[in-house]
């Protein structure tokens, strides 16, 4: 247990626990971890902020180097001295004296489960004059987990260096997010969490890697050395795909290939693409005269029609729309004509893509889904397609198509007893495209944020502008990890749904820009400032040393309840 740096002199449940320092002002930093034992409850917090005080106004306005030493650092000690405040977040019981003669009635009825004894939320105050101390191993280790199956260390507290544990599994039943500003190692973290999910095995990942960043080996431009990518990690437990027939990544050979079938686009699938396409608000009349007229096969049909194509009457030589034009159709459906023009003009973006084709070689979902549900995960690389078009599109329909299958499963699993789906997670970067307040309605990731966990599958949401994210999905957002970010409406944003919100806004704002993260959320019992371990040949050591992880298998007997259990607790 460590020394006391400090005693409660006042404060509240509200405005937190004001303390007195015992040791010198530079001893503790804003985001310390801090604990304090008052009769049978043990408190846990964390500084947010330190103040200068005296007793008397006059010794702190006159310097003290008049004085003698002995008396300028009685002034100091004394008259002069350091308060902090102390955010406080959890209490644990810890029972009774242990040779009282109430503890072992207490432990028997902890055991049976009568009672709980914590950490729980702060719902009293200590007493006045109790010592606080810095969190020592054990305290970090009752609160952010131990070494075992699902623990991983995303980082270590700031002063005193103690491993802080995410609980993968937990991490992995709500949907989740990773932010920062632009070159604050965003892309690092995500590789570090989504290879800590990879070697646990806890969830399939899907990741929507847009800049072609996670799979193969890259370079780190700040450290001018090359890194690991989780192919290199994983070998064949992580499976690269590539859009369109003959893609690279990366210069790479993917394992497979993915090819987009015309009947896969639903005109609802467009309407997302508006800003990108530069659709008018005729465009929607148009698409759903086209979806009322050809069903399914709506966007190979109107392809096919001939823009601007003319017949001249032989009789009058007046030339009018012919039977194969888009102006004929038009007029058959009671649409503008020119709306319906540039709209063929628009889609023809969609429909010259190489990886958009009548007749596709296999069934894109399937090929994914088969990765997936045999216990692989699997890395889309964008390759050359790298607009915001292609992003959209893509991710966003493999994405509605992928969820329907987990959907099926996960009826199936609840009506017939069958085995449920594995669980699954999505990671997307840029998330604000997908899922800004236009588009988080319409788009499969925003179902999904606000879905939860009923269907097996969440998001690993990646951005460097939370504020652009619609508010009601990040409030959904079980856990957060936050790197440095300039802009108070982003660190308002990430803060959403978040008790505690003015004490660690100020945290969040003053954390180095590098390898300094604020982790919070439901995925923690309590939010800590963390420095993030570094993605180096150590860390790829443990990864590969692990790698063979356990497959997702279920027993024949097992139930629904169980599966309940295990997969929700």
């Amino acid at each position: 247990m460590t020394e006391p740096i400090g005693y409660i002199i006042g404060g509240g449940l509200k405005e937190g626990f004001r303390i007195r320092l015992t040791v010198p002002a530079d001893a503790v930093q804003e985001g310390s971890f801090v604990v304090c034992d008052s009769g049978r409850r043990r408190y846990y917090g964390l500084v947010t902020d330190l103040q200068l005080g005296a007793t008397d106004p006059r010794f702190a306005d006159e310097k003290s180097d008049r004085l003698q030493p002995a008396i300028a650092q009685a002034l100091l000690g004394q008259t002069l001295y350091t308060t902090l405040a102390m955010y406080p977040t959890l209490m644990l019981d810890m029972g009774p004296e242990l040779t009282g003669p109430d503890r072992a009635a207490w432990e028997e009825r902890v055991a049976r489960g009568e009672e709980q004894p914590g950490p729980k939320p702060v719902k009293t105050v200590p007493a006045h004059h109790v010592a606080v101390r810095a969190a020592d191993a054990a305290d970090v280790a009752e609160i952010f987990g131990q070494e075992g199956a699902g623990m991983f260390i995303v980082g270590h507290t700031i002063e005193q260096g103690y491993p802080v544990r995410l609980d993968l599994g937990k991490f992995v039943k709500r949907s989740s997010g990773i932010f920062g500003a632009t070159g604050t190692g965003k892309s690092f973290l995500t590789r570090m969490v989504l290879a800590g999910l990879m070697r646990e095995n806890v969830a399939g990942a899907l990741v929507f890697d847009m800049h072609n960043e996670y799979a193969f080996d890259d370079s780190d431009t700040d450290r001018n050395v090359a890194v690991r990518g989780l192919k290199s990690l994983f070998g064949a437990n992580v499976q690269v795909a590539a859009l369109g027939k003959g893609a690279l990544v990366r210069g790479h050979t993917p394992d497979f290939t993915l090819e987009l079938a015309l009947r896969d686009f639903t005109t609802a699938d467009i309407s997302l693409l508006s800003d990108a396409l530069n659709l008018t608000d005729t465009a929607a009349v148009t698409l759903n005269a086209l979806e009322r007229s050809f069903d399914d096969d709506w966007f190979a049909e109107f392809m096919r029609l001939a823009p601007g194509a003319v017949e001249v009457d032989p009789e009058t030589g007046k030339t009018f729309p012919a039977a194969n034009s888009v102006a004929a159709w038009a007029r058959q459906n009671n649409v503008h004509d020119k709306a319906a023009e540039a709209l063929h003009r628009k889609l023809a973006r969609v429909y010259d893509k190489a990886y958009v084709v009548e007749q596709p070689a296999g069934d894109p979902v399937r090929a994914i889904v088969d990765q997936l549900e045999n216990g692989r995960h699997v890395i889309l690389g964008f390759g050359q397609y790298e607009s915001d078009l292609d992003y959209l599109l893509v991710s966003n329909i493999l994405t509605r198509r992928i969820r329907e299958h987990w959907v099926r499963r996960t009826e199936q699993h609840k009506t017939v007893g069958e085995a449920p789906p594995r669980p699954l997670l999505i990671a997307i970067e840029e998330a604000h495209k997908l899922l800004n307040p236009q588009l988080a309605g319409q788009t499969a990731f925003g179902v999904i944020a606000r879905e939860l966990r009923k269907y097996f599958v969440t998001l690993l949401v990646v951005d460097q502008r939370p504020s652009g994210i619609d508010d009601e999905v990040m409030s959904q957002l079980g856990t957060r990890i936050t790197g440095w970010l300039g802009d108070e409406d982003d660190i308002r944003a990430v803060l959403t749904g978040l008790a505690g919100r003015d004490q660690l806004r100020g945290m969040l704002a003053r954390l180095q820009e590098k390898e300094e993260v604020l982790l919070l959320g439901w995925g923690v019992k309590m939010p800590i400032p963390v420095r993030s371990r570094r993605y180096d040949e150590e860390f790829y050591r443990e990864m590969k040393g692990q790698a063979a992880a356990k497959l997702f298998t279920v027993p024949d007997n097992y139930s629904l309840e169980e599966a309940n259990d295990d997969l929700f607790g």
